[in-house]
């Protein structure tokens, strides 16, 4: 089994958690553009959890959150200080630490319908431009429909450097898993199979849909022959509709502490899992047991 990495958990609400700007629809971009100590405090807070890799605070730095006007002035630079202040805390770690980029959604978390092909290229390329010299690696997070993995790929296809694509799920169980635009991951993972990527992940859903997901996601690898890597971030929100408006209010958070989420982690490991981490809700206690646990194994 490939060895078992601990990514970080959720910015926004850790931001919000420590006393950082933060309301709609800025988001976790209000700290980047008022007060980014914060960010690097969210993200020394998580270092000290144990985490292994870092995910740059970009999500926001779309004009869905900032607007069309502020994203054209500063959306690169917002960008480029995420990969900054990531690396800096990554830098001086005490344990060996990577930085991801993150491609966020460029038109709003969990609604493949409002996906605009045309509209996303300038965005994600923007992004893209803007992390590239600080990060290690890149994840595409929260992906909802083909179309958008697609349009994402287009773009990380440039880099030498290894891309992971994250795959959000509809958050039914079923006999088998889907992305939110209703299409299999069965289907998603055989259009990874053939693209640069190096490994896949299930982000931003419940944690009770991530198992299958990984079932379906190893299937395909094993009768492709594709030598995917599986990472899993699941968030602490209740079920999330398909009519949800991302920047309406703030998801409902349930209460699933580190070790209540560490039963799901321990869980997707033994499925084929070897990156373990959290979305939103996710904090750095959770991050934690998580750590906690990896410090057992080699033990």
């Amino acid at each position: 089994m490939k060895t078992l990495t601990i990514l970080d958990g959720g910015m926004g609400r850790e931001l919000k958690e420590i006393g950082a700007p933060f309301s709609q629809p800025l988001w976790s971009a209000q700290a980047l553009t008022e007060a980014p100590e914060f960010v690097s405090q969210a993200h020394q807070n998580f270092v000290d959890a144990g985490a292994e890799i870092l995910i740059t605070n970009s999500y926001a730095c779309v004009p869905f959150h900032l607007g069309e006007e502020l994203f054209e002035q500063r959306g690169f630079e917002l960008a480029a200080l995420s990969g900054e202040l990531a690396k800096a805390v990554a830098d001086k770690a005490s344990h060996t630490v990577k930085v991801a980029g993150a491609i966020p959604p460029p038109f709003g978390s969990y609604r493949p319908d409002l996906f605009k092909v045309e509209e996303a290229a300038p965005i994600i390329q923007t992004l893209y431009d803007a992390q590239d010299p600080n990060i290690d690696l890149w994840i595409a997070e929260t992906i909802c429909s083909l179309q958008e993995f697609e349009s994402i790929h287009a773009v990380l296809k440039q880099s030498n450097k290894p891309c992971y694509y994250a795959f959000s799920l509809e958050d039914t169980k079923g006999d088998s898993a889907s992305i939110r635009s209703g299409e299999s991951v069965t289907d998603a993972i055989k259009l990874a199979c053939q693209s640069n990527a190096k490994g896949i992940m299930f982000n931003c859903s419940v944690p009770e849909v991530m198992d299958q997901a990984i079932i379906d996601a190893k299937k395909v690898i094993g009768e492709l022959g594709c030598d995917l890597e599986i990472g899993v971030y699941a968030n602490n929100f209740a079920p999330i509709s398909s009519e949800h408006e991302a920047n309406d209010m703030l998801q409902e958070i349930r209460e699933l502490d580190g070790q209540g989420y560490l039963v799901y982690a321990k869980r997707w490991h033994a499925l084929g899992a070897n990156i373990v981490g959290g979305c939103c809700g996710i904090g750095p206690k959770h991050i934690q047991a998580l750590a906690d646990w990896k410090r057992s194994l080699q033990s």
